[in-house]
């Protein structure tokens, strides 16, 4: 029997980024023999899918899923748009979600060590199957899961996915669905950052301000108004980014905090939103931009 230890597995793995269940057996066939292991992946086409994981996935879907209370976004990104219309990918997305909602992982590798859900390999092993399979960098990029009552919201066919949670007493009133699935897409359309003013980190804050007093100076107003008219201006900030201080998409005359407590006082119970999350397809990452003429160009030279 071939002779190696769980650190060769995991160096074979770093080395090519395939799964540990094919690096293991790699190794067994090369009696131990890392070099060997290698060619043995590169000729089974497997070790094809580390030179795939250093191009860009800024593509792919937010799945959104909850089961009895408990509530999962996760991203998973692809290179191109047509892979995430893939079934097969779409498939693995929901996988992913249902593996979180089941065990509850703490972060990405605890996530990836996880066996799938529905199938007898990890979440690390499925994803290298995918990306050989459909020949395609894809990447687990970030989850939350909440419990609770909870409201969701997928847009665009997962480009964005919502999760809103709830303290209240009337979560089973068809009035109160109805509120809370406006919060979800207020979220969607918004883009709050934070729940309220109180939440804005006071570094945060404070470059927020010195931005303000110095649009204000370039303005041509002298030091003293400029600070005054900081603090007007600090109000506009917290509308734009504190979600219930934001007006309402529906009523602009209303704020998110005045709907919710109209709705609390219309429905006799109590509701306070406690927590959110917001996801959207691929945002912060650095794509790749192009020119296709520039392209054409650059072969035919």
């Amino acid at each position: 029997m071939a002779e190696f230890t769980a650190k060769d597995v995991q160096a074979l793995r770093q080395t090519t980024g395939v799964g540990m269940m094919d690096c293991k057996n790699a190794l067994t066939e090369a009696n131990g023999d890392k070099d060997k292991a290698i060619e043995i992946l590169r000729e089974k086409g497997i070790a094809k899918a580390a030179k795939k994981a250093g191009r860009i996935a800024a593509e792919g879907l937010v799945v959104v899923t909850v089961e009895n209370s408990v509530g999962v976004v996760v991203e998973v990104n692809s290179e191109t748009d047509f892979v995430a219309k893939n079934q097969d990918f779409i498939d693995f997305v929901n996988s992913v979600a249902k593996t979180i909602l089941k065990h509850a992982p703490k972060d990405l590798e605890a996530l990836k060590a996880l066996k799938i859900d529905g199938g007898d390999l990890t979440v690390e092993e499925t994803l290298q199957e995918k990306v050989l399979s459909i020949g395609e960098n894809i990447q687990i990029r970030r989850f939350v899961r909440m419990d609770g009552n909870l409201s969701t919201y997928v847009h665009g066919n997962g480009t964005i996915g919502v999760m809103v949670k709830f303290d209240t007493d009337i979560a089973d009133k068809p009035e109160f669905k109805t509120y809370a699935k406006d919060i979800a897409m207020q979220i969607a359309a918004a883009n709050p950052q934070y729940l309220t003013s109180d939440q804005v980190p006071q570094d945060v804050l404070n470059k927020e301000k010195e931005i303000l007093k110095q649009q204000a100076i370039n303005e041509g107003k002298p030091d003293n108004i400029a600070e005054k008219i900081v603090q007007g201006r600090i109000s506009k900030y917290f509308k734009d980014v504190c979600l219930l201080d934001q007006p309402f998409v529906k009523d602009n005359d209303l704020t998110i905090l005045k709907y919710t407590q109209n709705t609390a006082k219309a429905l006799g119970g109590k509701i306070n939103i406690i927590d959110f999350v917001r996801i959207e397809k691929g945002e912060g990452i650095e794509k790749r931009s192009s020119n296709l003429a520039d392209e054409v160009a650059s072969i035919v030279k």
